[in-house]
């Protein structure tokens, strides 16, 4: 088994274990308080998961940017930055231009990084913290700490029966279907759409898959066209209606588990991705071209270097 596949396997315990931590952090955002949120990759797709859930639990105008991309002259009540590493120079740099502007809160898996005097308060989720490069584990866990800390949210499950749902996405063998695809796009609405985006950038992390990721409204309006034979519609949550006999008019493979949790859903397609790259002789744990954090040479006073 490769680190990334054991990896992917402990989020039930850690979407448990994530859940309990939010019950005792005082530094969430407040209901009503105007909040933004920020990372690069993955942690920039949980952002966007994480201000849809907020603005859906009725708490407040929520949005999401990527670190590089955000509006540092728009006034926020808080800025909320997720970053495994504690390194990534874009995040590191937001924070230090936001210091004494605006109430900075990070979450990280390891609090001996820089992130830790940058921002003003720290979540450390160090125990879903990760060997491999592709995030699975954390990224999760860092939504369900923020999902946890919302309550109640309409028509989303409360993150223990996340976990119920993501149990059997460990254990569940895959579709033939699914693994024999040669491409695959991933919708989701609301929420989901945030984990749509993570799916299929997990699939061309680890397995150099070719993917894509839309809303799933906007399936109808282009993206239909790559869809066909040997091809997957997977669709995070409910299956909006009258697509399935789209997917099915072009030939294509709908794959949905609308009762599962859209987070647990992901679980799938990051089993999926590690799952593809052995078939084709990659190392899912070391893909090509990638690093751990990204640093930049001659940015945050530091120089070039990959954790």
């Amino acid at each position: 088994m490769s680190r990334t596949a054991a990896e992917i396997a402990t989020q039930p315990a850690d979407w448990r274990r994530a859940a309990e931590a939010a019950a005792a952090f005082e530094g969430l955002p407040r209901p009503g308080e105007r909040v933004a949120v920020t990372g690069c990759g993955t942690s920039w797709f949980m952002a966007i998961a994480y201000a849809a859930l907020r603005e859906a639990a009725g708490q407040g105008e929520t949005d999401a940017f990527a670190a590089s991309e955000f509006p540092v002259g728009r006034a926020y009540d808080r800025v909320v930055a997720i970053t495994r590493s504690g390194t990534t120079t874009e995040v590191l740099e937001l924070l230090t231009a936001l210091r004494g502007r605006v109430p900075t809160l990070a979450l990280t898996a390891d609090p001996r990084t820089p992130v830790a005097g940058a921002a003003d308060t720290l979540a450390v989720l160090d125990w879903a913290d990760e060997e491999s490069v592709v995030q699975t584990r954390f990224a999760t866990t860092a939504l369900a700490f923020l999902r946890a800390g919302l309550g109640e949210v309409p028509g989303v499950k409360p993150v223990a029966e996340a976990a119920v749902d993501a149990e059997l996405a460990v254990t569940e063998p895959l579709p033939e279907a699914v693994l024999e695809a040669e491409q695959w796009t991933f919708l989701g609405r609301g929420w989901a759409y945030g984990l749509a985006l993570e799916a299929g950038l997990k699939m061309r992390e680890a397995a150099g898959a070719w993917t894509e990721a839309y809303p799933a409204m906007e399936y109808r309006h282009g993206p239909i066209a790559i869809t066909g034979p040997g091809r997957v519609t997977w669709v995070f949550g409910a299956l909006p209606e009258g697509l399935a006999g789209e997917v099915a008019r072009v030939g294509g493979t709908l794959h949905d588990h609308a009762t599962a949790d859209p987070m647990a859903d992901l679980i799938r397609a990051q089993r999926l991705a590690v799952t593809l790259a052995e078939a084709r002789g990659q190392d899912p744990d070391r893909p090509r071209n990638l690093t751990r954090s990204v640093v930049l040479e001659g940015r945050s006073g530091s120089p070039a270097r990959h954790l």
